[in-house]
């Protein structure tokens, strides 16, 4: 009998318990650690924050879900991990050994590191769906008393498709309220350019995405580094090519979100050989980690550098296409290894992320994700939100009816099959 534990139940946890479910023997036993008993939707908290969607719409009770599949779902969450000792220490003071360990936490959110940031500062976020709620409330006060927006990234963030998907959905809201001209907008990025996205643009991303601020009055700041924020005021270097100085902005605000950058959970930060320096998980081609062999980990916890320097540090997003097919690789390969062979499997790096405006969108294909590529694709259009809800509807009711699939492949070709469809329309 062998113990398998799935530390994390987000998106790639989630996946991860149905897919290493359906490789165990008879005699084997699977548990998934997580915070609390709810999953919930992260792509649609942007629309939470507008009020389009309410939370209870996106949310999964993940006990019950598990119990059918027959999988252990412990909601405590995780102290610590103890990778010599084989075994994950609980917030509750108990303790999970295990055979073999994948860690799927997610990303710890680094507001701490600039004074006035976040939830408990003065900006908003869509990171969380508790966040969203938030947001949502200080929506409505912008509503009832409009004033300049600020929303972007800091430095140091590897999610940016969140930050350009939230300022034009406020921007649609707004306009359907009748007022966006009583809002002036700007968008503050730590990426070298507009639709740079920590992949040094795909396919046209950075003229889509100017265009669409051009034809929207948004203002935008790049090379970006976020000093400070307080209340209605946000202090900003904009840093040359070189990295010096270039220009200081103090940028007023009745309304800002900002995305952080991400570092790994207090559970995992800060162990020698399992993690880097920000605390994600070291792994090789196999998901596996070097150095603790039976230690895989999968998602945005998972380490990898930089495509390249820029003048103000920008991080590489992990995309749910890549997640997947990290599931896929580890499922296939503790399968393996609990049959007596080595692993073989590997993940594709590729990319593929749905922006929703709200009224419209854009859609990348990055394969593989790293330049150069194979593929290299962009483009825009009505139908990228038609899709985006259609994403939404689907995934959820995969996570509430305890199914995994290859979703995203299929969902790919048919996304490329609908735009090949309009282009003789347009």
């Amino acid at each position: 009998m062998a113990e398998i534990v799935v530390l994390g139940a987000g998106l790639s946890g989630t996946l991860m318990a149905f897919e290493m479910n359906a490789k165990l023997r008879k005699e084997d036993r699977l548990t998934l650690i997580g915070q609390g008993d709810t999953y919930h939707f992260v792509p649609s908290n942007p629309w939470v924050a507008v009020g389009w969607r309410d939370r209870e719409s996106i949310e999964v009770t993940l006990p019950e879900v598990m119990a059918k599949k027959k999988i252990r779902y412990l909601g405590t969450g995780a102290k610590r991990v103890h990778p010599t000792e084989n075994r994950v220490e609980l917030m509750d003071g108990g303790s999970v050994p295990y055979d073999y360990l994948i860690i799927a936490t997610g990303p710890d959110l680094a507001f701490d590191e600039i004074p006035g940031l976040g939830p408990q500062g003065f900006t908003q976020s869509v990171c969380h769906v508790d966040h969203a709620v938030n947001a949502k409330a200080a929506f409505d006060k912008l509503a009832a008393n409009p004033g300049p927006v600020v929303v972007g990234a800091v430095q140091g963030a590897s999610c940016f498709g969140p930050a350009y998907e939230f300022i034009l959905i406020l921007e649609t809201e707004l306009r359907k309220r009748k007022l966006r001209d009583r809002v002036p907008m700007t968008f503050v990025t730590s990426e070298p350019y507009i639709g740079h996205l920590g992949l040094d643009g795909v396919g046209d991303t950075k003229g889509l995405l100017e265009s669409e601020f051009r034809e929207r009055h948004i203002k935008w700041v790049t090379n970006a580094k976020v000093k400070e924020v307080a209340e209605g005021k946000m202090s900003v270097e904009e840093l040359g090519e070189d990295g010096g100085l270039k220009k200081t902005h103090e940028l007023p605000f009745a309304y800002s979100m900002m995305l952080p950058a991400f570092r790994g959970v207090e559970a995992v930060r800060g162990i020698e050989n399992l993690t880097n320096p920000r605390g994600f998980i070291l792994v090789d081609k196999h998901q596996r980690n070097p150095t603790f062999r039976n230690v895989f980990s999968i998602g945005v916890c998972v380490a990898i550098p930089p495509i390249g320097p820029t003048p103000v540090p920008v991080g590489v997003p992990k995309t749910g296409f890549m997640i997947e097919s990290m599931v896929t690789a580890t499922a296939h390969n503790i399968g393996a290894l609990l049959r007596g062979t080595e692993p073989k499997s590997q993940a594709t790096w590729n990319a593929f992320c749905l922006a929703d405006f709200g009224d419209g969108g854009v859609v990348f294909v990055a394969q593989p994700q790293i330049p150069p590529r194979n593929l290299n694709w962009s483009a825009k259009g009505e139908w990228v939100h038609l899709a985006k809800v259609g994403f939404e509807k689907y995934f959820l009711r995969k996570i509430r009816s305890g199914k995994s699939d290859p979703f995203y492949e299929r969902f790919l070709l048919d996304t490329l099959k609908i735009r090949k469809l309009k282009e003789p329309a347009e």
